[in-house]
């Protein structure tokens, strides 16, 4: 499906990287619907148990979620998402705030999204987190500030690094040891490979 399923998780918001439009689907999880509120974003879904905003908003489109559940929000939110034919997810609110456990949650939500055939890109304090599996990403010229390619999945094999400060050819990242951290944009376009595994990106906006 055309467009991108926004999801507004209940962490620390720092703004959106860029607002939804038109052909847009945003979901409010939890006390992210405070956060659509003060942005003027009306979201089409509020999903969540309502533990953070501490009861169900009076909206008319809410999923209600018992407290003990398997599915984080913000999880429950991405499958309604993919259920709904969206391959590309944008999510904000997914770091920081009081639950930094949750962060790390919504790291393996990405892992989630590729393993379904889609991806997201999670938007920090001026940072974003994407992944990406046996696949090229590429990053146009003009961008700058710090990046790191981390394996969190067992072995990545045929790592190439392209158009940053440190390159790399075909390498082989591991889950114990962070060889691709503290990187860098150069200005000039850039690009990621791995033919065989699964990178989680960290970049600067």
């Amino acid at each position: 499906m055309a467009g991108t399923c926004y999801i507004i998780a209940a962490g620390s918001f720092y703004g959106f990287f860029r607002k939804p439009s038109a052909g847009d689907y945003v979901i409010a999880a939890d006390a992210g619907y405070e956060y659509c509120h003060r942005e003027g974003v009306v979201p089409d879904l509020v999903v969540g148990d309502f533990d953070s905003l501490g009861a169900a908003p009076d909206f008319p489109n809410i999923v209600k979620m018992p407290v003990e559940k398997d599915d984080t929000d913000t999880l429950h939110a991405m499958r309604i998402g993919l259920e709904k034919g969206y391959s590309q997810f944008e999510v904000y609110g997914g770091t920081g705030g009081e639950r930094p456990d949750h962060t790390l949650a919504n790291l393996q939500c990405l892992l989630f999204l590729v393993s379904n055939g889609a991806r997201g890109i999670l938007y920090g304090d001026g940072f974003a987190y994407s992944v990406i599996h046996n696949e090229t990403l590429h990053f146009p010229s003009g961008q700058s500030g710090g990046f790191s390619a981390f394996c969190l999945d067992g072995v990545a094999r045929g790592v190439t690094l392209k158009g940053l400060k440190y390159p790399l050819d075909k390498a082989v990242l591991t889950s114990n040891f962070p060889l691709g951290v503290s990187n860098a944009f150069t200005g000039i376009p850039a690009e990621v490979t791995v033919t065989d595994g699964t990178l989680i990106l960290y970049h600067e906006i």
